[in-house]
């Protein structure tokens, strides 16, 4: 296991201090907002300890309120909203300074057997031979402008994601808005639903939201562009492995008023789909 896998296991581990209300601590690496993956993995790993282990989590829907701040601990309230016969609901708000930075609402279902259908796995090369984005950095040297080339040359990231066909994210040109990427942990992850069901959430916001930008070749790096998740919802068709090598496959069906959709399909290598990934972003280009 990767450190930096290590470190995100020890996140998910949200601290209990009071009933229904857990802590969760951040890593100071010098970004000037939480990633908000991490606010949505936490959440949930905060609902999942109110709710019965043979519930796993079937679909959660969650807003972006405020950034969060790294430099202090991050509060989940718990509201045990329902407990059915058959499925469980909570509502989470994080909360800093007194204030609502993130709400998520989650469902969680009783195991059970049902009618199954599902999209095909579309084509995509597999991911044995495709370089990570670590390797095409050092395979760019110095035509990455720093910062970014330093910041990129020493991140440590938790998960592996190898894009099917690289782009240069300094110098994009209009392409449709289709993309994908293979991704697992980088590292074997410990048994159990509850932490993989977390690690999969943590990683669905890593790349969903550049889908949307695509058409209108804009570098992340362009100060006159800001963007950030608005939205974010999962629903899980079957219990999520990220120890294993999924296929991430993005398109974004629309963009207008400064917003731009994104939707992802994720699959596992024997062409299952595990999740629908939906997000909204902020995409405001000041000219």
């Amino acid at each position: 296991m990767s450190d930096s896998l290590a470190r995100l296991i020890s996140l998910l581990d949200v601290e209990e201090i009071e009933v229904d209300l857990y802590r969760g601590t951040n890593t100071d690496e010098g970004w000037v907002r939480v990633y908000g993956g991490q606010v949505v993995a936490q959440a949930l790993a905060a609902a999942q300890r109110t709710v019965a282990q043979d519930r796993p989590v079937h679909s959660l829907h969650s807003y972006f309120i405020r950034p969060g701040e790294p430099k202090i601990p991050i509060l989940y309230k718990v509201d045990r909203e329902r407990d059915g016969a058959s499925f469980t609901t909570r509502r989470v708000a994080a909360i800093q300074h007194g204030r609502a930075i993130f709400s998520l609402a989650a469902s969680f279902q009783k195991r059970e057997q049902g009618f199954i259908h599902q999209d095909p796995m579309p084509e995509a090369r597999g991911p044995e031979g495709l370089l990570n984005e670590h390797e095409l950095h050092q395979r760019a040297g110095d035509r990455i402008p720093e910062p970014w080339r330093t910041i990129w040359a020493t991140r440590d990231r938790p998960f592996e994601f190898r894009p099917v066909q690289p782009l240069n994210p300094f110098r994009p040109q209009s392409s449709p808005p289709c993309m994908q990427h293979w991704f697992r942990a980088d590292g074997d992850i410990p048994a159990g639903q509850a932490l993989r069901a977390a690690l999969f959430a943590y990683a669905t916001d890593m790349t969903l939201l550049d889908t949307c930008l695509l058409p209108h070749a804009v570098a992340w790096t362009d100060t006159r562009l800001q963007a950030a998740s608005l939205d974010h919802a999962i629903w899980f068709h079957h219990e999520p492995d990220p120890g294993q090598w999924l296929l991430f496959d993005q398109t974004s069906p629309a963009a207008s008023g400064g917003r731009g959709l994104n939707i992802g399909k994720i699959y596992s290598q024997s062409g299952m789909l595990v999740a629908t990934v939906v997000q909204e972003g902020l995409i405001r280009y000041r000219s």
